[in-house]
């Protein structure tokens, strides 16, 4: 059976942050503190860069898209059997920067990954915006 893209379901997680893009985008980018609010990498922001992001519980096999220093950044989240793409966009404002993380291509019988994303990603943001206190 074929999937279109209109059964596909997104997890879309936005938050207003009083940070610069610049400082969101180091925490986006650099591997040591990728580590301290989602897992271990060996992340390059580098489009084609094929990387892996690990975790007590496996591994997500990864592959950078785009890379719009300081705006966009996207890369291929592949997981048991969930084949997705997960896009930050981070838009300047007044007082900081509003951060758009967008995971699409959940099949309608992946909800079990669908709402996993929901509550992780959730979970991750709020590691992400205490990394962002320090002066990093």
């Amino acid at each position: 059976m074929s999937q279109t893209a209109t059964e596909l379901r997104s997890v879309v997680i936005e938050r207003e942050m009083s940070y610069p893009p610049e400082k969101i985008w180091r925490a986006l980018t650099q591997p040591h503190l990728i580590a301290e609010w989602l897992m271990q990498s060996d992340f390059k922001p580098e489009v084609g860069h094929g990387f892996k992001f690990t975790a007590d519980w496996g591994a997500v096999d990864c592959q950078v898209k785009a890379v719009e220093p300081n705006r966009t950044l996207s890369y291929s989240w592949d997981a048991y059997g969930l084949e997705s793409v997960v896009t930050w966009t981070l838009t300047p404002t007044d007082a900081g920067t509003h951060l758009r993380m967008m995971q699409s291509g959940f099949r309608p019988d992946q909800d079990q990954a669908y709402f996993g994303a929901q509550a992780g990603w959730k979970a991750f943001l709020g590691k992400l915006e205490t990394v962002l206190e320090r002066d990093i």
